[in-house]
C-alpha cells in the first residue's frame, strides 16, 4: 500500500463543504493538490467561485456547487451534483459558524438554533448522504468532519458552538462504527484557534495585543493556520491513514495537553 497521498485520493472527487473561505478553502485546495476533483459547496456562490478560480488556476479540477448544510434538500443536491463528477471517495465537512457571544443565562434561543443548525444538523445531514454515496458505490470512502477543540472541553460564551462540536466528534465515532464494513472511514479533526473568517467573527477582538493573549494559550504560542489543518484533513482521506477510523485528531498547537 502506498503512502503517497496523491496517489490515494488521484483521480476521485472529494468534497469540501464550507469551501468559500477559511479551513474548507485552504482544504479544498490541499485536495485538488493531492490529485482530487475537487467538489467545492459553499452558501455563497461568490466564495465558492472564487476558490474555484483559485484551484483551476494552480491548474488543480475544481466544480462549484452552492449548498446550504441546513437543508436536507439542498444537501442532497450537492450529493448528487459531487457524484456526477465522478465516485465521491472523500468528504470533509467544514461549513460551521461561531454564533453570538454570550453566556448560557443570556444566550438567545434563535441564535442557539442558528448555531446548532448549522454546526451539528448540518454535518449530520452532510454525513447522511455522503455515507450513502459512498456506502452505494461500493469501494468505501473516508469522511473527515471539522471539530474542534471546543468538542473536548468548555469555552466561556460560546455554548451553542461547543454543544456542536461535541456532538460532531460523537457522530464521527457513530459513524466509524456503523460504516466500518461499508469500507467507509469517518474521522475528525479538531483545531485549536487559527486565523479565519470564523475567529474574527467569534466575538474576540482582533487587535495585535488580543491575538498575542490568545496565541499564548498554545503551548507553541502562535494561532494556527488553515494549510496546517488542511493537510490533516488530506492525510485522513488518503490511504496512509487507511488503518484510522472513530478518532479526532487534534491540530492545536498543543492547547489540549495542558
Amino acid at each position: 500500500m502506498s503512502g503517497s497521498t496523491k496517489s490515494s485520493l488521484e483521480n476521485g472527487v472529494a468534497l469540501v463543504t464550507g469551501a468559500g473561505s477559511g479551513i474548507g478553502r485552504a482544504t479544498a485546495q490541499a485536495f485538488a493538490r493531492a490529485g482530487a476533483c475537487v467538489a467545492a459547496a459553499d452558501i455563497s456562490a461568490a466564495a465558492v467561485e472564487e476558490t474555484t478560480a483559485l484551484i483551476r488556476q494552480a491548474g488543480g479540477c475544481c466544480t462549484p456547487i452552492v449548498a446550504d448544510v441546513t437543508d436536507e434538500a439542498s444537501v442532497q443536491a450537492m450529493i448528487d451534483q459531487a457524484s456526477a463528477i465522478g465516485e465521491l471517495r472523500a468528504a470533509c465537512n467544514c461549513a460551521g459558524i461561531a454564533g453570538a457571544a454570550a453566556k448560557i443565562g443570556d444566550y438567545p434561543l434563535d441564535e442557539w438554533n442558528k448555531v446548532v443548525a448549522i454546526d451539528l444538523t448540518g454535518v449530520f445531514l452532510c454525513m447522511r448522504a455522503e455515507l450513502q454515496a459512498m456506502a452505494g458505490h461500493g469501494n468505501g470512502g473516508s469522511i473527515i468532519n471539522i471539530a474542534s477543540i471546543a468538542g473536548h472541553v468548555g469555552l466561556n460564551g460560546a455554548a451553542p458552538y461547543v454543544a456542536s462540536k461535541h456532538g460532531v466528534i460523537g457522530l464521527t465515532q457513530t459513524g466509524a462504527l456503523e460504516y466500518a464494513g461499508a469500507g467507509v472511514r469517518v474521522n475528525a479533526v479538531a483545531p485549536g484557534f487559527v486565523v479565519t473568517p470564523i475567529l474574527s467573527k467569534s466575538g474576540i477582538p482582533f487587535d495585535e495585543a488580543a491575538q498575542a493573549k490568545l496565541a499564548s494559550r498554545h503551548p507553541m504560542n502562535r494561532l494556527g493556520l488553515p494549510e496546517e489543518i488542511a493537510e490533516a484533513v488530506v492525510w485522513l482521506a488518503s490511504d496512509a491513514s487507511a488503518f484510522v477510523t472513530g478518532t479526532t485528531l487534534n491540530v492545536d498547537g498543543g492547547y489540549l495537553a495542558r
